[in-house]
């Protein structure tokens, strides 16, 4: 009888797989094993509860106490904190609920602005860093903690709604497959639902192309009027958002901030 049997003979009552606990624990303290399989749901179930705040409100307690029990029974926690037990769990969503997109889409949101939260600190590039950058020759470094998302829904929509105690709209489709940007601004987790054409720009500008590169391209898909001044305007935005956490000029030594899709 060795201590590693002893663990996995636990972890298979937590988690009611086959096994036994008898031959470690005596009568008198079955009871007690009972406190710790209860405690073990309980406890996965309020760290869903708590990351998922606005899915809850979407489906409701009943529906989104079944839904984590589903997610607990077949996904065990794999990190050191429990702030990493939410992945997969739009996974579980889109499996149980597969003529709903815009829960699992809300389920997305929720966990990409609470890993949004706890994610690394990058300062945005300051005003003194822009003047006198060579666009012609400039990459753009992007904070860590920023995620891009696919959707067909108005979950965004729903959730700001929520967020705000208001009644959320009902569930729709978007007329266009459109994408959530997700980033931390200071200490607060942000989200804005954007338009294709800024998602391919932003995939291609965090892949390393340079900034003229995004402005050939846009000018290939709208024309040169139009591409020039949506190069601008996107530019702008991500400034003002704070994405941009640095530029990276050719020949220089400045190493590329990642990525988190």
């Amino acid at each position: 009888m060795s201590l590693a049997a002893m663990q996995r003979a636990f972890a298979g009552w937590l988690t009611d797989r086959p096994g036994s606990m008898t031959a470690w624990v005596d009568g008198a303290a079955q009871a007690g094993l009972d406190v710790y399989h209860n405690g073990y749901r309980v406890r996965l179930a309020d760290c869903l509860r708590e990351m998922f705040e606005k899915t809850a409100l979407w489906l409701g307690e009943d529906a989104f106490m079944a839904v984590a029990r589903a997610h607990i029974d077949n996904s065990l926690p794999h990190g050191w904190t429990l702030g990493v037990y939410g992945d997969g769990f739009d996974r579980t969503l889109a499996r149980l609920y597969p003529n709903d997109p815009e829960i699992v889409e809300l389920a997305w949101l929720d966990h990409a602005l609470a890993r949004a939260f706890e994610g690394c600190d990058a300062d945005p590039v300051s005003a003194e860093r822009l003047a006198g950058v060579d666009w012609d020759d400039a990459s753009l470094m992007f904070v860590p903690t920023l995620r891009t998302g696919h959707t067909i829904t108005n979950a965004g929509a729903i959730w700001s709604a929520l967020a705000a105690q208001e009644q959320p709209p009902a569930a729709a489709m978007l007329s266009r497959s459109s994408a959530m940007l997700v980033w931390r601004q200071d200490f607060t987790p942000c989200f804005r639902t954007i338009e294709t054409v800024e998602a391919d720009m932003l995939a291609e500008a965090v892949a390393g192309a340079r900034f003229s590169t995004l402005c050939a391209s846009l000018i290939d898909r709208l024309g040169e009027e139009a591409g020039v001044a949506t190069a601008g305007a996107l530019l702008g935005q991500w400034i003002g958002d704070g994405l941009i956490a640095d530029i990276h000029q050719a020949g220089s030594n400045c190493i590329a901030t990642p990525f988190m899709q």
